[in-house]
């Protein structure tokens, strides 16, 4: 299956990627360069300091620091995994509240993986389709998600894939998402 990312065009959109020391290094790196290549511009947000590094030693700069980001300065949220990353991230109260706010403006959000911890901790996956990470798959049901077994799965906005084995697709429908904006059935209750 082709994954075409080059027919969506995104200049002038910025996404958020919101992450913490032990995120899966691919699902950061792919998705940035999938947004960077369409013409976006990606921020890294995160609780950490001056710097995030991923379980596998990858390490980049923090842009800015999420007790200070605003969703309404970003299109689009991305969310990476990797256990570590993930459960800390939703511990974070501004991240949580972060992540949430990108829902009640109704704006497309990329979740890979383990990262779909904090949509739960935001409490907007009820009645939402996604999948992740199978072992996130009793959390998210238990949450009220309708919890699904694919590659990638859009539903209104929300982009979710299950592991790096996935990035061609979950970036190209990412992409695509940001590209189209906003989304009424994006939203947190």
């Amino acid at each position: 299956m082709a994954h075409d990312i080059s027919a969506h065009d995104i200049t002038g959109k910025t996404v958020a990627f919101l992450l913490t020391d032990g995120y899966e290094d691919s699902e950061l790196t792919e998705p940035w360069k999938a947004v960077t290549e369409a013409g976006g511009t990606a921020v890294l947000v995160s609780p950490a300091g001056a710097s995030v590094e991923g379980k596998k030693g990858h390490s980049q700069s923090v842009d800015q620091p999420v007790s200070q980001a605003d969703a309404d300065d970003f299109d689009a949220l991305m969310l990476p995994g990797g256990v570590v990353n993930a459960d800390h991230l939703r511990m974070d109260t501004d991240a949580v509240a972060f992540t949430r706010a990108f829902f009640e403006q109704h704006k497309p959000v990329g979740v890979i993986c383990h990262g779909a911890w904090i949509l739960i901790e935001a409490d907007v996956v009820k009645g939402r389709e996604l999948t992740s990470y199978p072992s996130l798959r009793t959390d998210l049901l238990n949450a009220g998600a309708e919890w699904v077994d694919e590659e990638v799965v859009v539903d209104a906005g929300l982009v979710s894939s299950r592991t790096p084995d996935d990035l061609p697709a979950f970036c190209a429908k990412l992409v695509e998402e940001v590209d189209e904006g906003e989304h009424a059935g994006q939203t947190a209750p």
